[in-house]
């Protein structure tokens, strides 16, 4: 890894993570949204909140296979920007699509699967969110790690409402949960385990 891009990893994340920002921004002000600029907001941040998510759950299986503290380093950068993004999706869908009628949203949370399941996922990132810094993670302790395992399923959260959002044509989804489910996978202690099953029995003599 070359020495300028250890020394400015966060500098360098933090545009990286902007950039879908940027883009949707110049779509904005350059009128190139489409026919309905709702959705279309509305669907390019939910994407980029569901892929800065699964980004997030990189940094531990980076660590473990570089060796490297960089990706750590990014970890709760990374996971502010999926809040980011996730807020933004909420935001364009409360305020823009359905103008504040708490009556409509209602019925789509009762109605609509994927709204709930969204929704659950928004309101498990906020205590992760307000707990990202170092103060409390000093004042949580054990608790903070514990507490912020909720990502695992905030994850499949998201890719279960992409699914349930998704009527036809359901490659994306699929390519979004075999991410996950390898990212699961790579947390899981296979190479301990596997050594425990197969670790060669000492035999004791029985003089």
């Amino acid at each position: 890894m070359p020495a300028f891009f250890v020394k400015h990893i966060k500098p360098i994340c933090f545009t990286l993570c902007s950039l879908p920002l940027a883009y949707l921004a110049m779509l904005f002000f350059t009128d190139q949204l489409g026919a309905n600029p709702i959705e279309r907001i509305t669907r390019y941040s939910g994407t980029w909140a569901l892929r800065m998510t699964l980004i997030t759950l990189m940094a531990t299986p980076l660590q473990r296979a570089l060796g490297a503290v960089w990706p750590f380093r990014i970890r709760r950068m990374l996971g502010l920007f999926g809040f980011f993004y996730v807020t933004l999706h909420l935001a364009n869908y409360i305020v823009l699509d359905q103008f504040f009628d708490g009556y409509e949203i209602y019925f789509d949370l009762v109605e609509r699967p994927f709204i709930m399941a969204g929704m659950a996922a928004f309101l498990l990132l906020i205590p992760l969110a307000v707990t990202s810094t170092k103060k409390m993670m000093r004042r949580l302790g054990k608790r903070w790690k514990q507490l912020h395992r909720a990502v695992y399923l905030i994850a499949a959260l998201g890719v279960l409402h992409y699914f349930l959002l998704i009527k036809l044509g359901w490659f994306e989804p699929a390519i979004y949960l075999l991410v996950y489910l390898a990212l699961m996978l790579m947390r899981m202690p296979i190479r301990e385990t596997l050594s425990k099953i197969f670790k060669p029995r000492q035999v004791t003599d029985p003089r």
